[in-house]
């Protein structure tokens, strides 16, 4: 029998069943794509050195920030705990007082239920449990002695006190628990990211960290030209001024320096009397004393320091005493510009005040930088000139 099939003209199917080349092309492409999906990540979606770099910088920073709130937290509980323990010292004399008064009325209420006297109500000021209480009772007072009006105000003032006092260490107390739980919660965010910083840098192989060594000394080299140029500037401010002042007059052609505008007198901020060069002339004798030892956040001495704990331990040394925090170090005192910054005032960094250094001259400072480091001088310039939030002169 003949076929009344037509015949098909050969080309590409819909499904593509009889085509190929293009079903080679497709299985092609899934299969690129399956590999892509499944590929391990190549070098080029790695970060590069200076995102980690800058990551794990940030880190360190959100950790020194993590580390003035607990600084803070800390200073506050203890605070509030030592104000917790005057409160229940005081709770337990004045109830003890209390009780003494209790007695001096039970002894009245014995001698007249002994003798038969026609006040037997006395009695009940012992069974008063709540000032609506002791305000009714007090009418009994008109049919007192003088002695027993005496003991009846004296047990009247003495449970009042008390329980005021009572009020107040139980407010206290939960004030306590909450400084507790700020301290908790900073410790766990320093220590979050201190962990973090080091699992990023131990990913880095043997030729990323040198690389890295390498960005750091270019970074150094570069603000230790930031500091000179510092001290230039500072310098030729100096000998411009004691010109000025042998000449009795106000030259506002100056040093020649980028950084000074106008005569002196117009920028130069009020400057330190002799004392202030000798107490900072200690201070800076203490914070060389602990180069070398390492930073700890949240240490005071002796054997470890973060920032703020060397520079408050530093002017301590002075007799001059600064706040535990950077947030608080930043108020004590006056502020100067950069450029007029004398030895012993106090360089802090960053937008959100989280790191402090001590100046020595020079545009260097002494300070305690970050985990895993230590006590050192560097260039107050370390992380950049725009880092610098303000000179303060704290005493």
């Amino acid at each position: 029998m003949a076929s009344h099939r037509k015949s098909r003209t050969p080309g590409p199917r819909v499904a593509g069943i009889r085509t190929p080349a293009l079903a080679t092309a497709a299985l092609t492409s899934v299969a690129l794509l399956s590999q892509t999906a499944n590929a391990v990540p190549t070098d080029d979606d790695k970060p590069s050195l200076e995102e980690v770099e800058r990551k794990v910088d940030d880190l360190y920073r959100q950790a020194e920030s993590a580390t003035e709130k607990y600084n803070a937290a800390k200073e506050r509980t203890a605070k509030q705990r030592k104000r917790v323990d005057t409160l229940l010292d005081d709770v337990a004399k004045r109830t003890q007082r209390l009780n003494e008064a209790r007695e001096e009325l039970g002894s009245f209420a014995a001698a007249q239920y002994r003798t038969g006297a026609g006040i037997p109500d006395t009695a009940t000021f012992l069974l008063a449990d709540s000032p609506q209480d002791i305000f009714d009772q007090r009418q009994l007072m008109d049919r007192m002695t003088g002695r027993q009006k005496e003991a009846v105000d004296d047990y009247v003032t003495q449970q009042s006190e008390t329980m005021r006092t009572r009020q107040e260490a139980t407010k206290s107390l939960e004030t306590l628990t909450e400084s507790q739980g700020d301290l908790k919660t900073a410790k766990a965010t320093v220590q979050r990211k201190l962990t973090d910083a080091r699992e990023l840098m131990a990913k880095l192989t043997a030729e990323e960290k040198a690389r890295l060594a390498a960005i750091e000394k270019e970074k150094r080299e570069e603000a230790a030209r930031k500091a000179a140029e510092l001290a230039r500037q500072q310098q030729a401010q100096q000998e411009a001024a004691q010109r000025d002042s042998g000449a009795g007059t106000q030259d506002p052609s100056g040093s020649g320096s980028s950084g000074s505008s106008g005569s002196s007198a117009s920028t130069t901020a009020p400057p330190a009397d002799a004392s202030y060069a000798t107490k900072a002339e200690k201070a800076l004798a203490f914070a060389r004393a602990q180069i070398g030892k390492p930073y700890v956040w949240g240490a005071t001495g002796p054997d470890s320091y973060d920032c703020s704990g060397l520079t408050q331990g530093a002017w301590k040394s002075a007799g001059v005493t600064l706040p535990r925090t950077t947030y608080d170090q930043v108020d004590a005192g006056t502020t100067v510009p950069v450029s007029q910054a004398q030895p012993g005032d106090l360089v802090f960094f960053y937008d959100d005040v989280t790191h402090v250094g001590i100046y020595i001259g020079n545009g260097k400072m002494i300070h305690a930088p970050k985990p895993g480091t230590y006590v050192r001088e560097e260039s107050i310039f370390y992380d950049g000139e725009s880092s610098i939030h303000s000179v303060v002169r704290p005493a």
